[in-house]
């Protein structure tokens, strides 16, 4: 982001949770600054989804930079996921500011921009934790996450336990569900009669590859990486 975005940006998280995400808080962000609108619309061309859209890019940063700072070698493949969920929604700053963007993308003309947001967010976790699925695996796991992380985020926020412990049993709950279909997953391939009986599907699904790095570029969430320039 550039050090304007930053600026308006933070200056629009104070009315967000009155007005929304939407034109108000943008040029109210702008009177803040002492910025002309018309460069605030330059920052933001579409207003407030654009604002939505950086404050939720924000979160995945701060997500991935609290998670570097975490040392995952002792921890189960679950345990990772369960602790980058858990840094990307303490990375929120105010739960009105992420309930008022579910309102915001629940809107069909957002719901596409929501989703894309939410499939970056996955994929930045699942890139972190060092991901290395080549086949259909790589598109499975980032659906999967979304999801996961899409329910923890309403859990979340009508929470009110203490340190919102709920919210993390409630995602712990979902992490189980997802390993009791891997274990079956395991299971059918270890058992003749069930491979032998899946090997067209299987078949299909190996033809399937991961996306190359430009072709992520069309992808729904994709955030250029540094290395990338």
């Amino acid at each position: 982001m550039t050090d304007l975005t930053e600026k308006l940006l933070d200056a629009a998280l104070i009315h967000v949770p009155f007005d929304g995400w939407g034109d108000a808080a943008l040029r109210a962000a702008a009177a803040d600054c002492g910025v002309d609108v018309a460069a605030a619309k330059a920052v933001f061309p579409r207003g407030g989804v654009d604002m939505a859209l950086a404050y939720h890019a924000r979160g995945d940063a701060l997500m991935l930079k609290a998670l570097a700072d975490h040392d995952l070698s002792q921890l189960r493949i679950r345990e990772r996921i369960a602790l980058a969920v858990r840094l990307r929604l303490e990375a929120a700053e105010d739960r009105e500011l992420v309930r008022r963007g579910t309102t915001l993308f629940a809107l069909p003309i957002y719901a596409a921009e929501g989703a894309r947001a939410i499939w970056g967010t996955a994929d930045a976790i699942w890139t972190a934790l060092g991901d290395s699925a080549t086949d259909y695996n790589w598109y499975t796991k980032r659906a999967t996450l979304a999801g996961v992380y899409s329910a923890t985020v309403l859990f979340w926020l009508g929470d009110d336990s203490a340190g919102a412990e709920a919210t993390w049993a409630f995602l712990d709950r979902r992490i189980d569900g997802v390993m009791q279909i891997e274990r079956v997953k395991g299971a059918v391939r270890k058992n003749p009669v069930l491979s032998a009986l899946f090997a067209g599907p299987n078949a299909v699904l190996s033809c399937i590859k991961a996306p190359s790095t430009d072709a992520r570029r069309d992808l729904p969430g994709y955030m250029p990486r540094k290395a990338e320039g």
